[in-house]
């Protein structure tokens, strides 16, 4: 059974779907333990579904590398085979994606190599496309730029806000997620092929 932590920054949307699919006692995952950089409304996912949670404050730390010292303590006292990131509105320091990768995984609202960064699905619109994307990637140490694991298509359509594109989005990623969580589970996906 392969075991997943997860990490948050806000409402933690994917968590929950994710925590859904691991519920069904067939899945051949768990989520172990859910962890955030602040007081996260998703931390009440984890609590619906009774699965431990940790916080590592940010803003209480001098240094992104010190903060990242803290996170990898509480990932190696739980010691998960996968870490998920899910919305989790930080970039990590150098430290946790060597000691994690290619073992960590992202999802990203926009088709990869387009629009990378915090603000893709406002980029799309910006830019004037007709379509955009989801998809799930490792972590490495550039900004949305990791071996890409899945990936599909979304198109924008007339009149799309961000709010309105990003709400067709979600479910595509978080059914992307759930698959690829899946097929690392079940072995049909190498992670190690990916570094």
């Amino acid at each position: 059974m392969l075991t997943v932590a997860v990490l948050i920054s806000g409402t933690g949307s994917n968590l929950r779907a994710l925590l859904d699919a691991v519920s069904d006692p067939e899945f051949p995952a768990r989520v172990i333990v859910v962890g955030a950089d602040r007081q996260a409304d998703g931390f009440a996912h984890a609590e619906h579904y009774g699965i431990p949670t940790f916080m590592v404050p940010y803003q209480e730390f001098d240094s992104r590398e010190a903060w990242g010292e803290e996170l990898l303590a509480h990932l190696d006292v739980w010691e998960p085979d996968l870490v998920v990131l899910s919305g989790l509105m930080r970039l990590l320091p150098a430290a946790v994606v060597d000691a994690w990768a290619p073992r960590l995984l992202n999802t990203h609202p926009a088709y990869l190599p387009e629009f990378p960064g915090a603000h893709g699905v406002r980029d799309a619109l910006a830019a004037g496309v007709s379509e955009t994307g989801a998809s799930v990637i490792v972590v490495d140490s550039g900004v949305d730029t990791g071996p890409i694991l899945a990936q599909e298509r979304v198109p924008v359509l007339p009149g799309d806000t961000e709010h309105t594109l990003h709400d067709r989005i979600k479910p595509v990623e978080r059914r992307l997620l759930i698959d690829v969580v899946r097929r690392v589970a079940t072995g049909d996906l190498d992670l190690t092929a990916t570094a």
